[in-house]
């Protein structure tokens, strides 16, 4: 297989190790989020804040040590930087999109709220993904592969030999 196939292999093993921690944080989010909502007075959206909040610091030991864990760690203050300030991006793409179900279109039940509040987490994903690989957990440089060393001069084993005086007859 060529270096296309590895290559799709790479991202789709990428794919799959960003889903499953995804995954489990979308959960996270879930969870949090019913829970904050069903045993306090808080508003939908702030709680739904919380959930989200909880699952960006799941998902960010999840990619660090998980799907990225073979990234580039030598800065991480930069990493953590881009790493919370993409997840805000997130954040507010995430629950806006439950803030306009909920107070623009006044779609208020626990059902609907859970319904807009994943879908909201959907389209937040598809930028996280784009941003976390692209920008803060960026790949190493490929390795430098040493030039070949130049192959030594051959002599011509069937040179002509040095002219040397003839002696006359």
């Amino acid at each position: 297989m060529g270096h296309g196939a590895s290559r799709l292999r790479r991202i789709v093993r990428e794919v799959a190790k960003f889903g499953a921690v995804g995954g489990v944080g979308v959960l996270v989010n879930l969870v949090v989020f019913n829970l904050v909502r069903h045993t306090t007075d808080l508003q939908v959206v702030r709680a739904s804040v919380i959930a989200t909040v909880v699952a960006i610091v799941f998902n960010y030991v999840g990619f660090r040590y998980f799907t990225y864990r073979d990234r580039d760690k030598s800065r991480r203050t930069r990493e953590m930087t881009l790493f919370l300030l993409f997840s805000a991006i997130g954040l507010v793409i995430e629950n806006g999109v439950l803030y306009a179900a909920t107070y623009g279109f006044g779609w208020n039940t626990p059902l609907q709220n859970n319904v807009f509040k994943f879908l909201g987490i959907g389209i937040a994903t598809l930028f996280r993904f784009w941003s976390y690989r692209s920008w803060v957990f960026r790949a190493l440089p490929a390795p430098e592969t040493p030039a070949p060393a130049p192959a030594p001069a051959l002599q011509d084993e069937q040179a002509v030999p040095p002219k040397t005086k003839q002696q006359v007859p």
